[in-house]
């Protein structure tokens, strides 16, 4: 008895590209879904979980960055990011939000076939144990999965907003991020360069630190650049 086909949901607006897509995998043996922006992937996700995520970049609604984080949040499914942009900086934040991989529109079928099939061999080899998402760093414990921040077994109260910026630190730590990066990554969307959101809850989580004990400023400014998280970050298992 041959093995079930791989089943693959593709989120992408244009309906051409969807269909020529899909056109080409399911000659190539796959299952395809087409969902045209998040809700509808949403509700192809609560029916079945694909074996892989074909997602664009650019999408009416929540875009496919935003979509990319909150998957991550949750899920090792395998995503191949698709994006018409040619700036290093998009391909660079898709990776850092979780993206497997990606391809800059046009693309040769053969060219994405080829990656499927890595991605989904890949998939395949990995143990299906994740990886612990409890972090420390000073005298503070971080977890993600259960969104819990402590020091010395004591609570610390942060905000929603808040503790998604410091898990971007967490997971970032030692190399500036911009104030686009942050406002992608806290608020799932895209940076209004005059918007000082990220100023604000920098200063409101830098006071919360100082005010648990941590030693010294953890979060510098760097000019013209972004904030840096200067703490020596170590997962625990």
């Amino acid at each position: 008895m041959s093995a079930p086909a791989a089943r693959i949901l593709m989120v992408e607006d244009d309906p051409e590209i969807g269909r020529l897509v899909g056109d080409f995998l399911r000659r190539e043996g796959f299952e395809l879904i087409l969902a045209q922006n998040a809700r509808a992937m949403d509700e192809s996700l609560s029916r079945a979980r694909p074996d892989l995520l074909i997602l664009d970049l650019m999408l009416p609604g929540e875009d496919g960055l935003s979509i990319c984080r909150r998957l991550r949040a949750s899920d090792s499914l395998p995503i191949l990011m698709l994006t018409a942009k040619s700036d290093e900086i998009d391909r660079v934040v898709g990776l850092e939000m979780g993206a497997d991989d990606y391809l800059t529109k046009p693309f040769g079928p053969r060219e994405l076939l080829a990656r499927v099939r890595a991605l989904l061999r890949r998939a395949q080899a990995e143990p299906s144990r994740p990886a612990s998402r409890r972090y420390s760093f000073d005298r503070f414990v971080l977890d993600l999965d259960a969104r819990n921040f402590e020091s010395a077994g004591a609570p610390i109260a942060l905000t929603s907003a808040e503790f998604d910026l410091l898990a971007c630190f967490v997971q970032h730590p030692r190399r500036v991020l911009t104030r686009d990066q942050l406002l992608d990554w806290t608020y799932g969307r895209n940076a209004d360069p005059f918007d000082r959101a990220i100023d604000m809850l920098v200063s409101r989580l830098r006071k919360k630190l100082d005010a648990a004990g941590a030693s010294g400023d953890l979060i510098a400014t760097v000019r013209n650049g972004g904030y840096l998280f200067k703490a020596e970050v170590r997962r625990l298992s």
